[in-house]
């Protein structure tokens, strides 16, 4: 992606202005996950999410917020690691949540963070940054289709307490 910005010649030559070209690079980044043993994860129910990634929050110490980007036949085609807390919480802002899912040209996301704590009931604090990203979610084009609390080896569903 190329963006062009104009700035004042800095040699004080006779050009007033110059065009400087600047290039974002995003690289895809490959992780070895050994507990992901299937290539094609088809999400039906938040429970698949539950069963395929839970790895991801085992043994946290700190919250953790992930965002799984789904293609329009519901495959996640990859999940990013947007924020790593403190003990009891996580600072995310949707321009992190969607940066990613827009880039990977995805359709819908899922948003997941875990309560170190073992408890699954979302604070209002989930349930505010949630209200917020499913707004700018509308505004750009990429549904959130759920956000999930994992706690110990149980989860909590958004979509499922009616809370989006």
């Amino acid at each position: 992606m190329r963006v062009g910005f104009f700035y004042k010649n800095p040699k004080g030559n006779n050009m007033k202005h110059f065009l400087k070209t600047v290039t974002w690079k995003f690289k895809d980044v490959t992780s070895e996950y050994p507990e992901l043993n299937e290539k094609r994860i088809k999400i039906t129910s938040p429970q698949d999410i539950f069963e395929h990634f839970a790895f991801l929050f085992t043994d946290q110490i700190r919250e953790r917020f992930v965002v799984f980007w789904l293609s329009s036949s519901n495959i996640v085609t990859g999940f990013e690691v947007v924020s790593e807390g403190l003990l009891n919480s996580s600072l995310v802002h949707p321009r992190e949540v969607f940066r990613g899912a827009i880039v990977s040209s995805c359709a819908n996301i899922i948003l997941a963070h875990n309560h170190p704590s073992g408890n699954d009931e979302p604070s209002s604090e989930d349930i505010s940054i949630t209200k917020q990203i499913c707004e700018a979610g509308k505004i750009i084009g990429i549904s959130v289709f759920d956000h999930l609390i994992f706690a110990e080896n149980k989860y909590t569903s958004f979509v499922e307490r009616r809370l989006i």
